[in-house]
């Protein structure tokens, strides 16, 4: 009962307060559309987007090593589709970096999403970056009351939305060339809000993630996950699932980010690129030669002759008389003195 009262107060809250929040002096108020656990607040007749967005949101498969339960009709989400700039900026507070796709504030169970076309993304882009933000809010809860760092909550999250960007991948070769790749505690005390920095600092807290994922599946993971939920400790955690410490995590993994994304992996791959493409270049170049070469002897076949019959006179036609034959010089019958 105290859970269904919890969800009417915040369906109150979201059709009143927020709009009194978020644009005073504007009448028109929200409406709500349900799907499942997902309670979408719309504007300007944005229903059937919000209700889209959320149905297809919801039809992938589960996040990755957490249990299912973590968001119910009794313990619902509310997505925000901001149809403005205005409106999204009043719902975020204006903390949101200009860059931001979406935001989750899972203190509020609160999704804010722009559905409108900008810089930060596109309406087509609503679902994966739905799918993102109900990340964060199910990690969230699942180890709540402990907080996970700033790089396993966006490593998680693209990982379980199934985000990969390869230009961020190649400014994360770059970073790492040239010794600017930062340390996982400097992106949990500071993260970047510079665009650039940005996507190199999701980027590396991805393949944090994926390298977890790479040393012992979904179930280590879940089990991870598990650990650290009843112990509180991230730490204790990675001692007792991977045998490793936090410093030595790191270690090894920018030992296989450098191995992975570096210029020795870059130069490697080049040159394999470089032998098959000129082997296919040589190998359409001598095609191509030998087929203008067939095509120049049927050319030559066709030519008519360089010395035509008709040129030289050697046609055999009617009508025509033979050349006269010269006439005998005269003999001199005079004697010889």
């Amino acid at each position: 009962m105290a859970g269904v009262v919890d969800v009417a107060l915040r369906i109150i809250f979201a059709l009143l307060v927020i709009p009194i929040a978020a644009a005073p002096g504007r009448a028109q108020a929200p409406d709500t559309v349900t799907v499942g656990p997902l309670i979408g607040v719309h504007w300007d007749g944005g229903g059937v987007l919000a209700e889209r967005v959320m149905e297809r949101a919801l039809a992938l498969p589960p996040l990755p090593a957490l249990p299912s339960g973590l968001f119910t009709p009794e313990w619902p989400i509310f997505v925000y589709f901001a149809p403005d700039a205005e409106r999204f900026d009043s719902l975020t507070g204006g903390l949101a970096p200009e860059w931001g796709a979406g935001i989750a504030i899972p203190a509020r169970d609160m999704i804010v999403l722009p559905a409108y076309a900008s810089d930060r993304g596109s309406p087509l882009d609503l679902v994966q970056t739905l799918r993102h933000e109900i990340a964060h809010i199910a990690l969230h809860r699942y180890l709540a009351p402990a907080r996970p760092p700033r790089w396993f909550d966006e490593g998680y999250a693209r990982i379980a939305a199934g985000e990969w960007d390869l230009e961020a991948a190649w400014q994360l070769r770059l970073a790492f060339a040239t010794g600017n790749a930062p340390h996982l505690d400097s992106l949990d005390l500071g993260w970047p809000r510079g665009r650039h920095d940005a996507r190199i600092a999701y980027l590396l807290s991805s393949t944090a993630v994926a390298y977890l994922l790479d040393r012992g599946g979904e179930r280590a993971l879940a089990i991870f996950l598990e650990r650290w939920r009843e112990t509180r400790s991230i730490e204790v955690a990675m001692r007792r699932t991977y045998g490793l410490t936090l410093g030595q995590f790191e270690e090894d993994w920018r030992e296989e980010v450098r191995d992975r994304y570096g210029w020795a992996y870059f130069l490697a791959n080049t040159l394999i690129f470089w032998f098959f493409g000129g082997l296919l270049l040589l190998i359409l170049y001598i095609r191509r030669r030998r087929r203008n070469r067939e095509r120049l002897e049927a050319l030559r076949a066709s030519e008519p002759p360089d010395s035509p019959a008709y040129w030289l006179g050697e046609e055999s036609g009617e009508g025509t008389e033979p050349p006269p034959t010269p006439p005998n010089p005269p003999s001199d019958t005079r004697p010889t003195p």
